[in-house]
This record gives C-alpha cells, structure tokens and sequence, in this order.
C-alpha cells in the first residue's frame, strides 16, 4: 500500500475549505503566497504535520517545541507565541468544522525578500504563517498490507552539511530518495547514513523487530519524529525491549518484522525490503501490539 495517492481517502468536502495565511481565512484557491516569498524562492522554512482526533490536535506540545526549534535554528522570528498560534490553528479549525479523520500542514517562512537572493538581510517583512488543513483519513488498509521499500542511493547527511534533524522546506535529498524508490517499484525508499547504517525512509522513521526486540536507528542522521519517540516511549512503558543503535540492511532483511512510524499514518507494517519478504512478508504480532498501544494513546491526550 503506498503512501502515494491510494495512503488516504480523498474527501470532496477539501474543496470548500478555508486555509489560514497571515491571520486571514481564505478558500483553498484563493489561499497564495508572493513569489518572492523566502518558501517559495529557496526553501528557507520549517513545517510540521499535525492530525486531530476528537477536535484536538495531538501532540500539539511536541510539535510546537520542534517548530521552535527550527525556527530558532534558522533564525527565524516567528512573531507570535506558541498560545497565539495555537490559537490560530484552532480558529482555522472551528471556521471549518473540523474535529475528526483532519490532517494540517502548518508551514513556516522567513517571510518575503525584496529580491532573489540569500542573504536573510534583504527580508522586508514578517515571517509567513500557513495553516493548511485537509478532511483527510488514512486508508485503514494501510495499517495492514505491508509496504515495499527499496534502499536508494541518496543519503542521510552530516549536521555539518545540512543537518537531518531540520524539518526544514528544502527537502530535495528526501523527494529524490522518494523518486528513486518509486521507479524501483517501491512505495517508500529507506536511507542510509554516511557509514552505511540505516537511518531513516524518505518520509517516515523506520523500525525493525528481532527475537521480541525492537530497533531504530541512533537518531543520529534523522528527524526528531513525534510519533517515533511515542513508540519508543511505549516500548519502554510496557516492557518491549528497544534500542536506537547503528545496524545494517543485513539485520534488516533478516528480520521478524519491520515498520515505519509517521504522523499520518501511525504505524505501518513493512513486508519487503529490497525485494527480500521481511518475515513473514506481512502484518506481524509486534506491530499490530504497537498499533493498539498507539491509538490508545492518541485517546488519552486527547481526551486529557
């Protein structure tokens, strides 16, 4: 199942719905953002993926934080608290009636440049605020039939060059691993790092299981995933033995089961790597005891 156009369930009703830019609700359409816009022009932003269950946001917090911390990696003056723009985001969902099966793209810039060109100097206004929310529910049959990844020639790389824990708009390196996995025939493709240990996929985390132990990465060469550390959290909370450490795409064809973890999605079980049947080429018991303890989560925070 792939995490292409068949990964959800299109719903007419996006057609009527208002998109958040600055502050002002606008159709979809009609929802732009100048040319000399710094997202627009270089990629010069942070975004974050956000879902509602039961008319909240989960992990709101966690998101939040993340933003930040791009925003202040970047240098980027937000302009606004994390209450106001909490606030905005609840706004933009109540003038929609949204309250379920609601996935948000809440995009940040450095604003509009007076001129093509780097230098963050030539920025002649405030930063830019998009909120982008969609009706959009997972296809349940995602959360069953396993994923095909293949493992692409693009790379994770150093934080001395463009550090992978930035969920930054400039994320060229993960559109080109995800057209090489695609021309393979793979719906996701699985990256490696700089030493030729598995890092992370082109848009989600990555865990394998072995012998009842659960494995991710070091964290090293990925991005900080909200819904990865859940499940790490998860792990330790119910007694599954877990560890990010370094391991090769040997440990990975050899194992149990695999999976990949992502806001949208949740967990996804993994069922060939490579064209090698990982286990059982199937949904497997760890994964779907990960699956349950993860929306009973989501339940919990948002009816916290």
């Amino acid at each position: 199942m792939s995490y292409g156009s068949h990964a959800y369930i299109p719903d007419p009703r996006n057609e009527g719905v208002l998109f958040n830019v600055n502050g002002q609700l606008l159709p979809r359409d009609k929802a732009v953002v100048n040319v000399f816009d710094s997202g627009f022009m270089l990629g010069d932003g942070v975004w974050e993926g956000l879902r509602v269950h039961g008319g909240k946001i989960a992990f709101l917090k966690d998101h939040l934080d993340r933003l930040w911390e791009g925003a202040a990696a970047l240098d980027i003056d937000i302009g606004l608290s994390q209450e106001q723009l909490t606030g905005r985001l609840y706004e933009t969902l109540s003038a929609n009636d949204m309250t379920e099966d609601v996935h948000i793209r809440l995009m940040l810039t450095r604003g509009l440049r007076s001129t093509p060109y780097q230098d963050p100097r030539v920025v002649i206004s405030g930063s830019t605020i998009v909120i982008a929310p969609e009706f959009k529910k997972a296809n349940p049959k995602t959360a069953e039939n396993a994923l095909s990844l293949y493992t692409v020639s693009v790379r994770r790389g150093r934080a001395d060059v463009q550090d992978p824990g930035l969920n930054s708009h400039s994320k060229i390196n993960c559109i080109t691993a995800c057209i090489q996995a695609i021309k393979a025939g793979a719906d996701e493709g699985l990256m490696l790092d700089p030493q030729g240990f598995v890092a992370t996929c082109n848009s989600t985390h990555f865990f394998i299981v072995r012998g009842g132990e659960v494995w991710t990465s070091s964290g090293d060469y990925c991005l900080g995933g909200i819904t990865r550390r859940k499940i790490i959290d998860l792990c330790k909370a119910n007694n599954i033995p877990v560890f990010e450490k370094n391991f090769s795409l040997m440990k990975c064809y050899s194992a149990d089961e695999a999976f990949t973890t992502g806001t949208f999605a949740g967990l996804a079980p993994v069922g060939e790597i490579d064209g090698r049947k990982v286990g059982l080429g199937k949904r497997g018991p760890m994964v779907e005891r990960l699956q349950g303890l993860y929306l009973d989560l989501i339940h919990r925070e948002v009816s916290a």
